[in-house]
This record gives structure tokens, C-alpha cells and sequence, in this order.
């Protein structure tokens, strides 16, 4: 009997808006024909041949366990930090505190860099090397940069970040660290992605920004090949997202399709939930009044700079997942957002960014509606680290001297005992 070589069953890139397909193995962003999204398509038959429940068992918890359905064809290539493998948490004081009785925590914040943004990156940056790039450049709130960096510098790829001036400085930091060229600029991520755009164009780097070119989508759908693989391959009945280009949500229903398509899942799927800041909300206000398409966000401003996107290219494929599924879109304040992140850290011990806080008070508020009952399998996902925003923890430390006799009388109010 021939040997089944287990490695990628990529094929082709076809366009999620007008079908066009084009061959995988040159370097494309978006649809040459309409400036849509490509997606990367598998052959799904020759993967569920190696894909199997039984095989899983034994890979490692990285992204690169589901190779058959990730777009770097030699294994060489697949570069990695460790990303994936993320745990699924339960909520269980949280869950209490929100009237939620089966609240699960996808941490993504013990990715590499931090964030859910290594997922994305490590795809894009290996496939981006395998097809012989020169050099990577991104537009990024500031973790998407940090991962980018970091892989290009484990790929031995000049790196160029363009990042708003008002990004938390522990961001361009971190890049710099890595080797990349950063640059601050004046504006938000879209002016940032203006002047990728240019250099692209003029110096010949690849492009890796959000849904721009086909591959950080394939990293972050490994979010829901994990989620289904960590629940017993089953999906759960509701996932709440913080939303800024939407490539987590976008990946994650490709993911669950193709789940299905190899016959590990079934028809059943989640309710995806977007939630956006009150400050910066296209992809909530485009729901709302059911279009498909998100017109820019104007003076777009929240503490959370991962969902300060003002406009979305991959708006109606966010939009189409969130109404086929029976989700819904909704904003929170920043105020609610900060508070999200108190509770986390003081309920389950969990120190995430200011987007996943807006999980936390999404669900809150969607709980007090109806629209999430106490019995319903909800999995927030905590998509980044609280270390890189310490500028938003307020904190005032009392100053002690361990020769002051009356030290323990001014520890008394707090350690709530005398004597």
C-alpha cells in the first residue's frame, strides 16, 4: 500500500468576493480582478486521509499539529516560537459573577509576543519567506508589529512596522528589540497602512496587513481548529470576539467549515459575537443597519489600540459570519472595557488587554439582555496580554520601612486583623 505523505493539501487562492481563482504558489494580497480577500482552498479529501482524530493525538500543540489544512508546503518553512496550544480555561468565578454557569477563557495571551496576533504571523511570515520574499512589512496597532518582527527575525527577514504615534510604548519597544525598522506615524492603522502600501510599491517589500494577502487568516483559524479539538470536536454555543480587521473571526469560520467539510465536526455552529469600542464600532454600526459593507469609522478613539481599525477590508466576510451564525455586534465603553480586565485579573488571575476586557463586559451585557442564557457554552477570547498596557493600571503604593515599629499598625486595616 503506497505511503500517505502527511503535508500541506494547499491548492489554489480564490476570491471570497467575485470566485476568481489563481495559483498558490506566487506571491499574491488581494484579488488581482476586484481587491477582495483570497482565501487559500485545500484539497479536503487527500487532508482527511492524514487529518484524522487518532493522528492528532500525537503532534505537538502548535499551530503546525494541522499542517494538511496550513498553506506552507515545505516543512522546513513552518517557523515557529511555540504558538498555539493555547489553554481553555473555565470561567468558573467569572462565570458567577457574569450569571454564566459554563463560561470558558481562551487565553491567547500565552501565544509568543503576547497575543493572538503569533498565529497570523507565523503563517504569513513562513509562507512568506517560502515564496521568496525579501523582506515583510506591516501597519499595526502595535501586536501585530511585535509578532511580525519577531518572526522575520526567526525567518532572517528585514522587517518594517509602521504603528501610530500614540501606540503603547512598550510595542514599538518590543519590535525594535527584534531588528525591525520601526516607524511611528502621525494618524491611525489605516494612515499606517498608506504608507505600507507606498513602500511596498517602491522597495518590493511584501505586504502582510490584515486579510491583504492570504495567510495571517490561516494562522488565526487555528483558533478554531483548536477550540473544536479542545472541546471533544464539538463547538460551543456562543463565541464573543473583540473586533478590529476581523481576521479572527473570518479565520475561525473558514476553520469550522473545513472542520465539517473533513467530517470531524458537524452542522452545529457557534453564535459569533463582535464587540467594538463605543469610539470605534464600523463593523457594529454596518450590522445594525444590515449592509453588507462598513463605511470608515471617523475620529476613531478607545484605550484599546487592537480595535481602534477604522475600516475593515475583510468587512463583509466578518458581517456574513456574524448573520449566518445568529450572532450579533455590539460596543462597549472603554470605562467597561478596564473594568472587564479588573475582574479577569481578580476573578480567574488573568492580566489581558483592554480588547479582551471588552469580552468580559460584551458578555455582561448580553447576558442582562437575554441574549445569552445562564446555561449557554460561551467562550470569551482573551486575545492579548495586560503587560504591554501598564500605562492603563493605576497605582498608588504605600512605601513601607521595615524598622518602623508601627508598620504592622499601618498593615492592620488591610491584613483586616490587630494584635
Amino acid at each position: 500500500m503506497e505511503q500517505v505523505v502527511s503535508a500541506s493539501c494547499l491548492v489554489s487562492l480564490r476570491c471570497t468576493s467575485c470566485g476568481a481563482t489563481y495559483p498558490a504558489d506566487e506571491i499574491h494580497t488581494t484579488c488581482p480582478a476586484c481587491g477582495k480577500v483570497l482565501f487559500a482552498e485545500y484539497d479536503l479529501e487527500r487532508a482527511a486521509q492524514t487529518l484524522t482524530r487518532e493522528a492528532l493525538r500525537s503532534r505537538p500543540w502548535t499551530l503546525w499539529r494541522y499542517h494538511e489544512l496550513m498553506p506552507v508546503r515545505d516543512p522546513a518553512s513552518r517557523l515557529t516560537l511555540g504558538e498555539g496550544g493555547t489553554p481553555l480555561l473555565r470561567g468558573e468565578r467569572l462565570g458567577q459573577a457574569l450569571g454564566l454557569s459554563r463560561l470558558w477563557l481562551k487565553d491567547e495571551s500565552q501565544n509568543p509576543t503576547g497575543s493572538f496576533k503569533a498565529r497570523g504571523l507565523a503563517a504569513a511570515v513562513s509562507r512568506a519567506k517560502e515564496l521568496g520574499a525579501k523582506a515583510v512589512a506591516i501597519p499595526s496597532a502595535g501586536n501585530a508589529a511585535a509578532a511580525m518582527s519577531a518572526y522575520a527575525a526567526r525567518a532572517g527577514l528585514p522587517a518594517y512596522v509602521f504603528m501610530p504615534a500614540d501606540t503603547p510604548p512598550a510595542m514599538p519597544a518590543e519590535c525594535r528589540a527584534y531588528g525591525a525598522h520601526v516607524f511611528l506615524v502621525r494618524g491611525l492603522i489605516n494612515d499606517c497602512g498608506r504608507v505600507v502600501r507606498a513602500g511596498a510599491e517602491r522597495f518590493g517589500w511584501m505586504d502582510v496587513s490584515t486579510l491583504k494577502e492570504p495567510y495571517r487568516a490561516e494562522g488565526k483559524k487555528t483558533m478554531g481548529l483548536e477550540l473544536a479539538e479542545q472541546l471533544g470536536w464539538r463547538l460551543p454555543d456562543a463565541i464573543v470576539y473583540p473586533t478590529g480587521g476581523g481576521t479572527g473571526i473570518v479565520g475561525m469560520w473558514k476553520a469550522f467549515d473545513e472542520l465539517e467539510r473533513l467530517g470531524l465536526i458537524g452542522r452545529e455552529r457557534p453564535r459569533m459575537i463582535v464587540v467594538q469600542a463605543e469610539g470605534c464600532a464600523p463593523i457594529v454600526r454596518a450590522f445594525q443597519a444590515g449592509v453588507r459593507h462598513a463605511d470608515p469609522w471617523r475620529d476613531a478613539h478607545t484605550v484599546a489600540p487592537g480595535i481602534r481599525v477604522p475600516v475593515a477590508i475583510g468587512d463583509y466576510l466578518i458581517l456574513d459570519a456574524v448573520r449566518a451564525s445568529g450572532g450579533t455586534a455590539l460596543t462597549v465603553s472603554d470605562e467597561e472595557m478596564l473594568e472587564g480586565v479588573r475582574l479577569l485579573a481578580r476573578l480567574e488571575g488573568l492580566f489581558v488587554s483592554p480588547e479582551a476586557g471588552a469580552t468580559v463586559a460584551a458578555a455582561r451585557r448580553l447576558r442582562e439582555r437575554g441574549e445569552l442564557g445562564p446555561d449557554d457554552e460561551t467562550v470569551l477570547f482573551l486575545t492579548g496580554s495586560g503587560l504591554k498596557h501598564l500605562e492603563l493600571v493605576e497605582g498608588d503604593y504605600p512605601v513601607l520601612d521595615p524598622d518602623d515599629p508601627g508598620v504592622l499598625d499601618r498593615l492592620a486595616a488591610v491584613a483586616g486583623r490587630k494584635g
